[in-house]
């Protein structure tokens, strides 16, 4: 994907020496540059370009200076990351930058080669936060941590139209279930019923997340997830087979017992509808999916024994060259006319 970089500088000979300097990325379509010769252009060119990635940026223009934009920055878009490429680099510049919220900082006359450098780290620290938004808008739990400037500009951005889109889409749902728990939450305090299924609910967004997923809901002590785009089916048995290992070591010294946690998993995949559900007088939607995939999963979840996770035959048979499963017959679902094939996914 082309990185968009914005260079804010008064001196017009930077412009000509970038774009020879990275005349054959820009060829090649790894950057695309766009310029402004001062703080207050700046701000207009990101108006015009809300998907830039990083701003390089002088401190010392007229009507606005470089370490006035860092401020701005933060307010209008928290997530573009800024290098400032000075000639004053004193220790004072430095530090009322780094304090303002600059990435990094280079001193002019500019090194084109540890520019490329700083411009590739600073991408990839740009390319992880979003990574992270994407996973924190799709994980409502995680939001009430997200620094609040983050949030408006998640709401100003296309993430508020995105939730009103209804579509029919391909993927994988998993239910994932503590096994047990209920009879926790009848003998222990309030407080460490809720610090400990926040413990294991911390766990499986983790192993969710990193193959891809995203959490749909929480229900009870049981989580909702949802995998879509390449592999997704590999992708959230993958999940399910890191929350049934992690879960399973740990154990927990109870005044009563120990608590050896164990999961429930059932997975299916297909088609599903993706819109938002719910009550609009109550203002309460949840954006999230319906359908006969996720009923399939859900029924397949509740007749699943502790530490078993099964998948129908049907969708093995999509991944049996990858996972090992263990035939278990024909099982009689609620709200099933015909029993189901169903098979446990053992590694």
């Amino acid at each position: 994907m082309k990185a968009k970089i914005l260079v804010v500088d008064d001196e017009t000979d930077l412009e000509i020496l970038i774009k020879q300097k990275f005349r054959r990325q820009i060829r090649e379509g790894k950057y695309e540059f766009i310029f402004a010769q001062n703080g207050v252009e700046a701000l207009q060119q990101l108006q015009q370009h809300p998907d830039t990635d990083v701003v390089l940026s002088d401190i010392n223009m007229p009507e606005m200076d470089g370490l006035t934009l860092l401020v701005k920055l933060h307010e209008t878009n928290p997530i573009v990351k800024a290098v400032i490429v000075s000639a004053y680099g004193d220790m004072e510049n430095i530090r009322v930058a780094m304090n303002r919220g600059a990435y990094d900082f280079l001193c002019k006359p500019v090194d084109f080669e540890d520019l490329e450098v700083t411009m590739q780290k600073t991408l990839k620290h740009v390319d992880q936060l979003r990574q992270t938004l994407k996973a924190i808008k799709e994980n409502d739990i995680l939001r009430m941590y997200v620094d609040e400037n983050v949030l408006q500009f998640m709401t100003r951005s296309e993430f508020e139209s995105s939730l009103t889109a209804n579509e029919t889409v391909q993927g994988t749902v998993v239910f994932v279930d503590i096994c047990g728990f209920t009879a926790i939450t009848e003998r222990e305090p309030a407080d460490v019923v809720v610090k400990l299924i926040n413990s294991y609910f911390e766990v499986i967004v983790k192993a969710i997340i990193a193959q891809g997923g995203y959490i749909d809901k929480f229900i009870g002590d049981a989580v909702m997830a949802v995998f879509r785009g390449e592999f997704h089916l590999d992708r959230a048995i993958e999940a399910s087979l890191a929350v049934r290992t992690q879960l399973s070591e740990m154990e927990e010294v109870l005044p009563d017992q120990t608590f050896l946690p164990q999961v429930a998993i059932g997975i299916n995949s297909g088609e599903m509808v993706s819109g938002n559900i719910g009550s609009a007088s109550l203002k309460r939607l949840d954006y999230t999916v319906i359908g006969d995939t996720v009923n399939l999963a859900q029924r397949l979840q509740s007749v699943a024994k502790p530490g078993q996770i099964l998948i129908s035959d049907a969708v093995y048979q999509q991944v049996k060259e990858s996972f090992q499963g263990q035939p278990l017959g024909e099982i009689t679902l609620k709200n099933k006319a015909q029993p189901v094939a169903v098979v446990e996914v053992q590694a």
